[in-house]
């Protein structure tokens, strides 16, 4: 499909009442875990529509084009609120936490497995490893507080192990800045790079947000800490954005990316009254993008198909079960940032900053809240709490009743080629 060829409504026509706001929510109890993931990935994407949106407004002096801006940002606001919304009143913080980390596992590893950029499938890879480890330390804190076993939640799609040790991904900040893509990369890298943005965007907001929330400390200081580490993917994340484009380009490309999220949600969604959600926000979001398409002809003398050549949608993007792949990176998980280039630990020198850093942020690895949650699990139950579908293929994660936090921090332990194959 081409957005551009559609026949589009008018901006004010995509205004609704605050009423048609307030959807009825999912049931926990028989939603789809991908349906939760597809919600918050789409939520996110709206609060990095307004978000740029705003930045915009205040870096153009036209105020004709401040006030065109404002007018597709309501309906933005609007789509926004009505997601929110759709999250019932009885679910947990923590309970909604899980789809978060589910969602970051299995959206980056299908975008890992689908681009064609090196530099941009490095970044997946080295973030999803991470988020995956957040998932886990996540599922100990659930049992531990709640009773609850996390696997139910997550549908038994996607495993529940270690994966990065979170106390090791605490890295120097100029170390994570990747190196950009050009204005002639393959257009899925351009959406898949502005995608999980948005998605790890979303994750450290609500974590900077919930963290001052939760029920106890041990929580709160699990929040604050993956929150830390989700500023910095999103860092690594933008980077790739071309930084050459201009404004109404980059305005133009937000558009054509959330008309090609809603469409993906909508060609996989399993639940009809959400797929219609989905299928309004569309229609929407191409009344953004046709007039951000005037906009950029107006303002640049430019044209839609100087920014997107080829307009056709690519496949859509599917939420999945995805455990061989993730078991297939778990074999880089020794893998750290030096000068914005994904190496291992080991080929780090005495004197580089990860360890400087490493030293002042968790010199007591025994005050630091991941590790200490997973502690806490072993001391209470005697081991971890996991769901794998077969051993930990990195020999030294399979223990349960220790946590290591060597993986990825010290180079001293062995390397690759002592790990046991996936």
């Amino acid at each position: 499909m081409n957005p551009f060829a559609q026949k589009a409504p008018s901006v004010e026509a995509t205004f609704e009442s605050l009423p048609a706001l307030y959807p009825r929510a999912y049931d926990p109890r028989e939603v789809d875990p991908y349906t939760k993931c597809r919600i918050i990935l789409m939520n996110g994407t709206e609060f990095e529509a307004v978000k740029f949106s705003h930045q915009m407004a205040r870096h153009v002096s036209d105020p004709q084009l401040r006030a065109e801006l404002a007018m597709a940002r309501r309906t933005e606001q609007q789509q926004q609120k009505k997601l929110a919304c759709l999250k019932p009143l009885g679910e947990t913080v923590l309970e909604h936490t899980i789809s978060y980390e589910q969602l970051a596992v299995d959206l980056t590893a299908h975008l890992a497995k689908r681009v064609e950029s090196e530099n941009v499938r490095q970044a997946l890879d080295l973030a999803l490893l991470e988020d995956f480890d957040h998932l886990y330390r996540y599922a100990d804190l659930m049992e531990m507080d709640d009773g609850q076993h996390a696997e139910r939640l997550v549908g038994r799609y996607t495993e529940i192990m270690p994966g990065r040790p979170t106390i090791s991904e605490h890295r120097f900040p100029m170390d994570g800045v990747s190196r950009a893509l050009g204005k002639d990369a393959p257009l899925f890298d351009k959406l898949a790079a502005m995608t999980i943005t948005a998605a790890e965007q979303q994750t450290m907001n609500y974590y900077m947000n919930q963290t001052g929330f939760y029920g106890n400390d041990l929580g709160r200081r699990l929040y604050q800490e993956i929150a830390l580490i989700e500023e910095q993917h999103v860092t690594a994340y933008e980077a790739l954005m071309d930084p050459n484009v201009t404004w109404l380009e980059c305005c133009l490309m937000h558009e054509y990316a959330e008309c090609y999220l809603y469409w993906s949600c909508a060609q996989t969604e399993s639940d009809p009254a959400i797929r219609a959600i989905w299928e309004q926000s569309f229609e929407q979001e191409l009344a953004h993008l046709h007039r951000a398409a005037q906009l950029l002809e107006r303002y640049e003398d430019g044209h839609w198909q100087q920014v997107i050549p080829n307009a056709d949608f690519p496949a859509p993007i599917v939420l999945e079960a995805n455990i061989p792949y993730v078991r297939s990176v778990l074999t880089t998980v020794q893998n750290t940032c030096k000068d914005s280039r994904i190496v291992p630990v080991q080929s780090l020198e005495a004197d580089d900053p990860f360890f400087a850093y490493q030293s002042l942020a968790c010199g007591d690895k025994a005050q630091i809240a991941s590790h200490a949650v997973i502690d806490q699990a072993v001391s209470r139950f005697g081991r971890d709490y996991r769901f794998e579908s077969a051993p930990h293929p990195v020999s030294e994660l399979q223990g349960r009743a220790q946590d290591n936090t060597a993986v990825g921090r010290d180079p001293g332990i062995p390397g690759y080629n002592q790990m046991t194959k996936a």
